[in-house]
């Protein structure tokens, strides 16, 4: 999922970045404001029974053609933001481990430890095409079957705490240190789903000494979840992913279900 990419993306545009002087040093070579907190006093994500029913999707979950359906189409506008999609086979980050194994979650939730693979998926890149170092949004659509979609979010949750203290991303060709795992602010739209989680990344730069900033949300509907991850090649934090772009997927994603 996370879903924590693409060319242009978090880690799949880190081409070009290395070749960009000084994003060599921020990158590695390697790869919203509102709403309620994710924490709720010190946990991340709510209760369902806190929130109401979503619409209960199909058995088995959405197939990739009902995925695509109430996903953001190519070269859809979103706000001052335009979303494609990935032109390779999706987000490297897909394939990147976490040490401690239990923080997988959090780098990627296409190796959940929890052992649940989604039956279907749709990835798409959001940014502003013209601006190289802007912000970029990687939003992963995934669909379980049965109630292995909750039982994802569980494993989420527990990578939440238990790796608050910081974990090691493996990637291809070299390493990101995590030194902070942080709550952070859920969008607006978070108490229409059955379960919601956001979490704000410190991650050090290759030398140890710059600070970025990465955020993940995730949102479950049923069988169905709705990652949205959110950075910036540059030391800048952006404060959490542009609610511009998690509320318009989520209603195109419950208008497709009415």
């Amino acid at each position: 999922m996370f879903g924590v990419h693409g060319a242009g993306s978090r880690r799949g545009r880190a081409a070009a970045g290395c070749v960009a002087l000084a994003l060599a040093v921020l990158t590695g070579c390697g790869g919203g404001s509102g709403g309620e907190r994710a924490d709720g006093g010190g946990k991340p994500g709510r209760s369902a029974a806190s929130r109401p029913a979503a619409t209960p999707a199909p058995a088995g979950g959405l197939t990739e053609a009902q995925l695509s359906a109430v996903a953001f189409a190519d070269g859809e506008r979103v706000g001052e933001f335009t979303a494609s999609d990935y032109t390779l086979d999706g987000p490297l980050g897909d394939a990147y481990t976490a040490t401690p194994a239990v923080c997988q979650p959090l780098v990627s939730l296409a190796g959940d430890v929890s052992g649940h693979e989604p039956t279907a998926q749709v990835q798409r890149k959001v940014d502003k095409p013209e601006e190289m170092l802007g912000v970029t949004v990687d939003v992963t659509l995934r669909s379980y079957g049965d109630d292995e979609a909750a039982q994802v979010m569980k494993s989420l949750g527990a990578a939440g705490r238990e790796c608050a203290g910081g974990l090691t991303e493996e990637r291809a060709i070299a390493r990101a240190t995590y030194e902070k795992v942080e709550p952070a602010t859920l969008p607006a739209f978070a108490r229409e789903a059955d379960e919601a989680q956001a979490y704000r990344f410190t991650v050090l730069d290759v030398k140890g000494k710059l600070k970025l900033y990465e955020y993940l949300t995730v949102v479950r509907s049923g069988s169905t979840t709705l990652a949205f991850r959110g950075e910036i090649l540059g030391t800048t934090d952006i404060g959490g992913i542009p609610e511009a772009v998690t509320a318009a997927q989520w209603k195109k994603f419950r208008a497709g279900q009415a």
